[in-house]
């Protein structure tokens, strides 16, 4: 596992447009049948990432929150899955299933969608406006596996909060750690 920080795009970016598969429905899902009218968020995850498995329940509890309140969520795995077998389509059944994932979780086979996104690690998490312009971009909250610090959401939460309140999050957001995207 390489410990690896969210590269830090520039605010205000597009989010690029893409079709993948979803595994769970077994076809193909794109963004903007997914986007939110305030807004979107969008995580790069993967099954055997510990930094991940460290939020599972967490992001499940948050997408309960906040997805009813009016938040598109869609979780992506891009790593390559032949060096990873564990990151494959069914695992991420088992995934979704074991933690009552009620998002699309879908896989970027291609890892196309994982470089326009400038994604670099799992977890990375891409909050968007209702214009689909990035407007948060970093970590869930300050907990890592072994830190001891209690799982809040509290950066993300407050972004998403201030973009369902029709506000700006702040400017001050700090990257995210996790696993490196595994690249073919």
């Amino acid at each position: 596992m390489a410990r690896t920080e969210s590269k830090m795009i520039k605010l205000g970016t597009k989010a690029p447009d893409f079709s993948i598969f979803s595994p769970l429905e077994k076809r193909n899902i794109s963004l903007s049948s997914l986007k939110k009218e305030k807004a979107t968020l969008i995580m790069f995850l993967s099954v055997h990432c510990p930094f991940v498995k460290h939020l599972n329940k967490q992001l499940s509890l948050f997408a309960k929150e906040f997805m009813p309140q009016g938040l598109g969520i869609i979780a992506i795995n891009s790593n390559d899955i032949e060096q990873y077998p564990e990151d494959s389509p069914e695992n991420m059944i088992v995934q979704s299933e074991q933690n009552d994932f009620i998002f699309p979780y879908l896989f970027d086979e291609t890892q196309e969608v994982a470089k326009n996104y400038g994604a670099q690690c799992t977890p990375d998490f891409f909050l968007y406006d209702g214009d689909l312009e990035l407007r948060y971009r970093g970590q869930f909250d300050n907990s890592r596996p072994g830190n001891n610090n209690e799982i809040t959401g509290k950066d993300l939460r407050l972004a998403v909060t201030a973009l369902l309140n029709d506000k700006l999050p702040s400017v001050q957001q700090f990257p995210s750690v996790g696993c490196n995207i595994k690249w073919k």
